[in-house]
């Protein structure tokens, strides 16, 4: 079901949309807590940390794939907003082709490449040939979970959030059976983890293409639609390129920083593992809500509409920054207890690491508020460029840090990476998103005077 996002409450309508978004986003991130869990309880702390050394570089490689399709999204959005429906399909198919070039060339290098990579994050010998196995099943499956974040992508950009939601809860049920089923069963270890998420990936992929086919009309790419022109792939480009470059310049800095941390042992790793599952799942609610400020945004712009457009940045910068605020106190002092997820209670070293990350990360959190929402209207609002920056502040932070103090504070020094890159960018990514509202609203101003 497509919904306009250009009349009504904007805080309601962000709210309504991101609830199916974040309840899908928290499923996803619950079946890798799982996968994790059976990992760590099953096959131990060292198998944690092959499934979690190379946790940053998937973070590059599939942030990237992920951003490119969330800014395929964008113009989707705007035109969609505008009503401007035959524009609409024939950016989907542009963006559908880019989407399958993109699968190809990023799987073939990543996969070829795949031991190189493990060597560069300096990942421990112990903990190798079980970390090659399960990157490697991950980097062949890159075309299904493209298939799924394209398609999600579209369905949110026409306001259908509740769909890719639905799809991704069943995928998620399943890629818990998967798990329990090929590492207890089939006994294969951590690839036996990556086989089961690809393919749930896969299935909510094929599912959401499924409905699109028959039920989403609005979508259905006519004969004229499936035209290759310049002028589409060129914007598409323009928005997705820099978007996916966005997730993968802060992943670069996440990677110098888990090299950092492989550096330190597999007590470290193994912590750092942990606590990144729990930060992974607290973040859901500012990718969600960050999501739906863009799409809003997106629209509104499309629609003509500046001061709704302001009053939904402010209203989603005081959600995110209060539950950043909320979250953070769970992290402060519910860390350990959490730790447990993954780990037996007798590994105390390795719970001591995790909780330590974990604590120092919550007096922060809020900052990760300001900076998601800021670097998302930023994007929805077509400034993709100035968004990307963003991302290279993060990845300055994060490399200082992890090469400038680890030496000196060891593992104190990568307890505090995340944060100081959140507050380095949030500082420059904050007054930039303002900016870029007063630019759209002066150049809609100066539209509608053309018009008249």
């Amino acid at each position: 079901m497509t919904t306009s996002m250009v009349q009504g409450s904007p805080l309601k309508l962000m709210i309504r949309f991101a609830l199916p978004l974040l309840i899908g986003n928290l499923l996803q991130q619950t079946y890798n807590i799982i996968d994790a869990a059976i990992v760590g309880q099953v096959l131990g702390a060292k198998a944690l940390a092959s499934v979690g050394a190379s946790s940053s570089v998937q973070f590059l490689v599939l942030g990237f794939c992920m951003g490119c399709c969330t800014g395929f999204g964008v113009p989707v959005a705007k035109y969609f907003g505008a009503r401007k429906q035959d524009e609409m399909r024939n950016y989907i198919f542009n963006g559908a082709v880019l989407t399958a070039v993109i699968a190809l060339i990023v799987t073939t290098i990543c996969a070829v490449l795949c031991s190189v990579i493990l060597h560069i994050l300096s990942v421990p010998e112990d903990v190798f040939a079980d970390a090659y196995r399960y990157l490697l099943v991950i980097f062949l499956g890159i075309p299904f979970t493209l298939l799924y974040n394209y398609l999600s992508s579209i369905l949110r950009s026409v306001g259908d959030s509740r769909t890719p939601f639905l799809f991704l809860a069943f995928s998620a049920g399943l890629n818990i059976i998967l798990d329990l089923f090929c590492i207890i069963v089939l006994k294969w270890g951590c690839m036996g983890a990556a086989i089961a998420t690809i393919t749930a990936q896969a299935i909510s992929g094929l599912l959401c293409l499924r409905f699109i086919i028959k039920r989403a009309e609005v979508l259905w790419l006519k004969k004229q639609d499936r035209i290759i022109q310049k002028g589409a792939v060129k914007e598409l480009l323009q928005m997705g390129l820099p978007t996916g470059l966005q997730f993968s310049i802060t992943a670069i800095g996440s990677m110098v920083m888990q090299s950092a941390n492989n550096s330190l042992g597999s007590v470290y790793v193994s912590g750092f593992t942990a606590g990144m599952r729990i930060k992974q799942f607290t973040m859901c609610p500012f990718d969600a809500f960050g999501t739906a400020a863009s799409v809003f945004c997106s629209q509104n712009l499309g629609a003509g509409q500046p001061d709704r457009i302001r009053q939904g940045f402010r209203e989603s910068i005081l959600v995110a920054a209060g539950y950043g605020v909320l979250a953070g106190l769970v992290l402060i002092f519910l860390g350990r207890p959490l730790s447990l997820i993954f780990l037996s209670k007798d590994a105390v070293e390795v719970l001591d690491a995790s909780a330590k990350y974990l604590r120092c990360m919550g007096y922060f959190y809020w900052s990760l508020g300001i900076l998601n929402i800021s670097r998302m209207v930023t994007q929805g609002l077509g400034y993709s460029g100035r968004a990307v920056f963003s991302g290279v502040t993060e990845m300055i932070a994060r490399t200082v840090v992890s090469l400038g103090f680890v030496g000196a504070f060891g593992y104190t020094a990568i307890c505090f990476a995340d944060q100081t890159a959140w507050v380095t960018a949030a500082c420059y990514i904050f007054p930039t998103c303002l900016y870029c509202i007063r630019k759209s609203a002066k150049k809609l101003a100066e539209y509608a005077q053309r018009e008249q």
